[in-house]
């Protein structure tokens, strides 16, 4: 479906790679809902990586632009896992207003034992550790950074919890990812990949109304006492819990159902409102002039077990670009930056 297509009368539709803002004012929440595909597409095109592996690094992608487009300054969002499962390393970096890379790391063989086994799920693929998710301001502002422990969670369950303990925000997040076929120009099939997520908060006007656990079983917020009372869930977030838990996975990936529809069939009986579309791009910040800047603090030590065939070559994890240089043009530099046999007068 072109984008020109997207539209029904006056209202137009946000299509893919767009991030939409809305909210249910009758129940005091607020989200945001986003429908991944040709950027997507690319970033896990470009990586070629076993399918388990693609599918969470999509499912990670999908939440750090949810969360990274609600920044309101310049700066960037990163959501990084460490842990010691097949998939050790995943990071997705989201730079204001809408540039997006990603990559992960993971361990052949441990990953072809867990196919092997079947267990493919997140929270078998990521196994135990951290989820670190950081708010940088620039160079000038002190960074934020949330820690979240991954110990048999999904990565829904994980940015849930962030939101619980670390900002005090009942949350609901889901997340889809899909590998859809569709006929190509020459009549057979083309294989690409899709991704949906949704995120609604309850954000009452009175914080009163926020003194309550999100999650059945969930812990009271901070500075708020378990005996003072009962302590119900608010009516209003209830019912926004419910519904969104009514999403089924397809709905979110499919590209027949558009954002717009999937909210008009959660919140109509109440009222949903959506706000412009924030569009997000498949797009790295590295260049030749900032690798050419971390090996210029290289040593002389470093820079010399850089080489390889007469050159320096670097090659960019989250893009695959590839870069050359000279060791000569770190030469007046190495010698004058500490290393092994030089003491470091800083």
């Amino acid at each position: 479906m072109a984008d020109s297509d997207l539209s029904l009368g006056e209202f137009g539709f946000a299509g893919d790679d767009a991030v939409v803002p809305f909210a249910v004012e009758a129940l005091d929440a607020r989200g945001r809902a986003v429908q991944l595909g040709p950027m997507l597409d690319d970033i896990l095109n470009r990586h070629d990586y076993p399918e388990p592996v693609a599918r969470l690094l999509a499912e990670m992608v999908v939440m750090t632009v949810l969360l990274g487009t609600s920044l309101k300054f310049d700066g960037k969002f990163i959501a990084q896992t460490q842990t010691d499962g097949p998939v050790d390393l995943l990071v997705v970096d989201f730079t204001t207003p809408s540039s997006v890379r990603a990559y992960a790391r993971f361990d052949e063989a441990k990953l072809a034992a867990a196919i092997e086994a079947g267990e493919t799920s997140s929270e078998a693929l990521l196994g135990v550790g951290v989820m670190a998710l950081t708010v940088d301001q620039g160079a000038y502002m002190q960074r934020y950074q949330g820690i979240v422990e991954l110990n048999g969670t999904t990565i829904e369950e994980v940015a849930e919890g962030y939101f619980r303990q670390s900002e005090q925000i009942p949350t609901a997040i889901k997340l889809a990812v899909a590998r859809i076929a569709r006929r190509g120009e020459n009549g057979g099939f083309v294989e690409s990949w899709r991704a949906g997520g949704l995120i609604a908060q309850f954000l009452p006007d009175s914080p009163d109304r926020m003194r309550m656990p999100d999650l059945p079983g969930g812990d009271a917020p901070e500075g708020v006492d378990d005996d003072e009372g009962e302590f119900e869930p608010d009516d209003a977030w209830l019912e926004v819990r419910a519904l969104v838990d009514t999403i089924e996975a397809s709905e979110l990936a499919d590209p027949e159902i558009g954002v717009e529809r999937l909210l008009f069939r959660l919140f109509h009986e109440r009222g949903v409102r959506v706000f412009p579309p924030h569009p997000v791009d498949d797009e790295c910040s590295c260049s030749r002039e900032r690798i050419k800047e971390v090996l210029s603090n290289f040593s002389a030590t470093e820079i010399t077990d850089s080489i390889e065939d007469g050159r320096i070559a670097v090659t960019c994890e989250f893009c695959g670009e590839a870069y050359e240089f000279d060791p000569e043009e770190f030469a007046a530099g190495a010698e004058t930056t500490p290393g092994e046999d030089e003491p470091d007068k800083g």
